[in-house]
């Protein structure tokens, strides 16, 4: 794993942010030898949770990508705690904030299907093999679909 993409995911730790860890990086943790570029979470859409957030996004110097030139915009409690995704830049790497992964499936509605694996010294939250199967498959972005034969033979029984 990327080590300031690691640190990125112990400062979100360290910050008490809950998040489920989505996307490339929980797949290399389901053992995909595949690589990954930045970090996407769903997050909790509590105000409690949010205000951890933004605090160390505030820290990370995090603001969002693909702003014009000389414009840099910052997100807010109302954009975290609403139903997109917020694509930022922070001074660790990528980090894509979803608050939902489709409509009416976020941080609650995924819990169920997840589990925790070790990264050192803290924990990560990473949604269960079949669950990132069924998140990749319907996303359908040609990167998932990409993804998807490896996540599928990690899945099978005897990894052949």
């Amino acid at each position: 794993m990327n080590g300031s993409l690691l640190q990125l995911l112990q400062r979100l730790n360290e910050a008490q942010v809950e998040y489920i860890l989505v996307g490339g990086m929980a797949a290399v943790l389901h053992g995909a030898p595949v690589a990954t570029m930045d970090v996407d979470v769903v997050h909790r859409r509590t105000p409690a949770n949010v205000a951890r957030l933004l605090a160390l996004l505030a820290s990370l110097e995090a603001h969002y990508r693909g702003q014009p030139a000389g414009r840099i915009l910052m997100p807010t409690t109302a954009a975290l705690m609403g139903s997109g995704h917020n694509n930022l830049a922070t001074v660790l790497g990528p980090l894509d904030l979803l608050c939902e992964l489709a409509p009416g499936v976020g941080f609650d509605e995924l819990l169920p299907d997840t589990e925790c694996r070790s990264a050192g010294d803290f924990t990560i939250r990473i949604p269960t093999l079949r669950k990132l199967i069924e998140i990749k498959a319907d996303t359908a972005r040609p990167k998932d679909l990409l993804l998807l034969p490896i996540l599928l033979k990690l899945d099978r029984p005897d990894n052949a």
